[in-house]
């Protein structure tokens, strides 16, 4: 998520607002957690190619949820002890080394899958679980005007919590179907501010590393800088790259040059999500008429970030799916309309954008769904993908590392169905 408190200068330099989070946790889970018989699918409705598309029932839903903020005491805990009742019992063993002993280690794919003990990263010592137990006794949070049961023995949860991190107005969850938690380790997080004074949190991102089995993943959630002068883009281009650059993850495994990746293109799958805020280069008029014929393919001609990245100048090599959707910046709050339809002046007018987007990187990953949701809430339409990887396991007799395309990022079952997706007990592959 982005902006989910505003980006004032109190929210910036001062308060600490965690109701916004503890909502969407309460949300997330309910969604993920909902008992068996709640089969309604929350992405009902099917991708539409149409400007005038209508909002889902699950959207009415969630707009009510956000339509008022009850600025009740319970949110005033930290964010560590909001998080604790939705992540496993042994939580602490996600951010340490669990590296097999046996593996030989022939490359830095292979650095950390070989140490002999488990380091816990100073920066996530277990002083942050002694605090949670210590800040809040709580049994739930208020969502809808009820109180959402987050207290349930999280042994009970189909999918847990691995890591939840918020910067100001940024916040990005990581959940894991319970049965591959004992799978993940070595789970660090890195902040990185370009907002005011190029540095501040009201802009920047923030990434997540982690390992399923023997492979390496890093989500990056980001807000770029905005603006739709000629130039703007630029500024874009230089937060990415900034990023990439600045972007630090804490070393656990300490063996004298053999480690996981520490930065975000040395992981061996990445999924670069948010309000990216790439614009689309023609005026407000041109872009209306080319949206009213459902053009797509003129208008991403003319998409920032698909001619900066043609060019070379950001995110060379990376991908990202074909778009088949409106523009989803910028709206009227509560409304279908675009801001330029019911702006008063030429100022406040805004020419829609694509500016939310998810792209990847590496091998062995492929995107099966890319579309936008119609939650009136906000001035941006919200973008949802799913994708399927390949995940490197260790085989216990040869000790070969071996591919698995059985394992999914996200709730892959609360997504629209693929013609092209993967049956479930597919074999494995030897990988070279």
């Amino acid at each position: 998520f982005q902006e989910i408190v505003p980006l004032n200068a109190g929210n910036v330099l001062v308060i600490e607002d965690n109701e916004p989070a503890a909502r969407w946790l309460a949300l997330i889970n309910r969604t993920l957690n909902r008992t068996v018989d709640g089969d309604a699918d929350i992405f009902c409705h099917k991708p539409s190619l149409s400007l005038d598309s209508t909002s889902s029932r699950s959207s009415s839903n969630l707009d009510a949820s956000f339509s008022n903020r009850s600025g009740s005491a319970i949110f005033q805990s930290s964010l560590k002890s909001i998080r604790k009742p939705y992540m496993p019992t042994q939580r602490k063993l996600l951010k340490i080394c669990n590296c097999s002993v046996e593996m030989p280690r022939k490359s830095y794919k292979d650095a950390c899958f070989g140490c002999p003990q488990a380091h816990i990263n100073e920066t996530d010592s277990s002083e942050e679980d002694e605090v949670d137990d210590r800040s809040n006794n709580a049994s739930g949070y208020v969502v809808d005007g009820v109180i959402s049961s987050a207290s349930a023995s999280s042994d009970q949860l189909k999918y847990n919590l691995v890591s939840c991190k918020r910067m100001v107005g940024i916040f990005v969850t990581v959940w894991a179907k319970k049965e591959l938690v004992p799978h993940i380790g070595h789970v660090r997080t890195s902040c990185v501010g370009r907002g005011v004074m190029g540095y501040l949190g009201n802009k920047g991102c923030i990434s997540v590393s982690m390992t399923l089995h023997q492979t390496s993943f890093c989500f990056i959630c980001s807000h770029l800088a905005s603006g739709e002068k000629e130039g703007d883009e630029l500024r874009r281009n230089s937060d990415v790259l900034e990023i990439l650059r600045a972007t630090q993850f804490p070393r656990i495994c300490r063996r004298a040059g053999q480690r996981i990746p520490e930065k975000i293109i040395d992981h061996d799958r990445v999924i670069w999500l948010g309000d990216l805020n790439y614009r689309i280069s023609l005026s407000y008029e041109d872009t209306k008429k080319l949206l009213t014929e459902n053009n797509w393919d003129a208008l991403f001609q003319k998409d920032q970030l698909n001619t900066e990245r043609d060019s070379g100048r950001v995110f060379r090599d990376w991908s990202e799916e074909k778009i088949y959707f409106a523009p989803t910046y910028k709206y009227t709050f509560n409304s279908d309309s675009y801001s330029g339809e019911t702006a008063t002046s030429k100022k406040k007018r805004r020419t829609p954008a694509w500016c939310d987007r998810i792209l990847w990187h590496g091998d062995g990953i492929a995107q099966s769904s890319y579309f936008r949701g119609e939650s009136k809430f906000s001035d941006h339409r919200p973008v949802c993908g799913s994708f399927t990887v390949e995940v490197y396991l260790l085989d216990g007799k040869s000790k070969r590392r071996t591919s698995n395309t059985n394992i999914r990022i996200g709730a892959e079952e609360l997504l629209p169905t693929s013609k092209n997706k993967v049956t479930k007990g597919a074999g494995t592959k030897t990988t070279k």
